[in-house]
């Protein structure tokens, strides 16, 4: 069974999107285009998961058809691997039940299965997980709010580059922040490249301020995928600052 890369944007924010059009739209819209936005709210440590901001992270992860959890800077990095992780498993059982419609009938799936067969189909797909090629593109809030928690967020990036490079498949990652400067709407700090190193010393020159344009910012991240620059990107472990 062969599939092709898996596409995946990865948000990072602590608030409610404040200019622009709707990001659970947009979200949408990059899911038929065949990306998984996942979706990851950062609380601060008085803040309230019922915090209306932070509501809108699970909107945004569910029509994205991607995973989304509400954490605590302290629990950053485990979560970016873990979420990930989770999505990368529901997008591979997702293909496994669309290759399983075409063979059993329209109806079947892998919990229609008796629980023998039903393992058999999750080694496929665990399998896949470590042998298909992924691409992760990170999008950043770097609104005013998000000052204090920028030291985590590289931590987490690191941590997952770490824990993705352990796969037999091949990685990209690409890194851009919003809203970005000179009224562009998001901005990249680190091209595509298939590890994560460079990080450290992107994230020192970050500043952070302005408005949460976090619907045109996903649409802008749409459009880097299949860029020349990822093919350019992969084959050097450098990264790129836009002036």
């Amino acid at each position: 069974m062969k599939m092709g890369t898996l596409k995946q944007i990865l948000l990072i924010t602590d608030g409610c999107s404040n200019q622009g059009e709707d990001p659970v739209a947009v979200a949408a819209l990059a899911h038929e285009q065949g990306m998984t936005v996942n979706v990851i709210g950062i609380l601060d440590d008085t803040e309230s998961r019922e915090t209306s901001g932070l509501k809108e992270v699970e909107g945004i992860a569910s029509s994205g058809g991607g995973m989304s959890q509400l954490v605590y800077k302290e629990a950053l990095p485990e979560t970016v691997q873990m979420v990930t992780k989770q999505a990368m498993t529901h997008t591979l059982q997702g293909f496994v039940n669309s290759e399983l419609r075409q063979i059993l009938g329209s109806k079947q799936t892998m919990e229609d299965l008796p629980p023998e067969e039903r393992g058999e189909i999750m080694e496929v797909v665990e399998d896949l997980g470590e042998t298909c090629d992924l691409e992760v593109l990170v999008l950043i809030d770097t609104s005013a709010s998000m000052t204090n928690k920028l030291p985590m967020v590289k931590e987490a990036l690191l941590d997952l580059s770490i824990s993705l490079n352990a796969r037999i498949g091949q990685n990209r990652f690409a890194m851009f922040t919003f809203p970005g400067k000179k009224k562009k709407v998001i901005e990249r700090i680190f091209d595509w490249s298939p590890q994560l190193e460079g990080v450290a010393q992107v994230f020192p020159k970050l500043t952070s301020g302005g408005v949460t344009p976090t619907g045109p910012a996903l649409r802008e991240a749409m459009y880097q995928f299949g860029k020349k620059s990822l093919l350019r990107g992969y084959k050097r472990h450098d990264f790129m600052e836009e002036a």
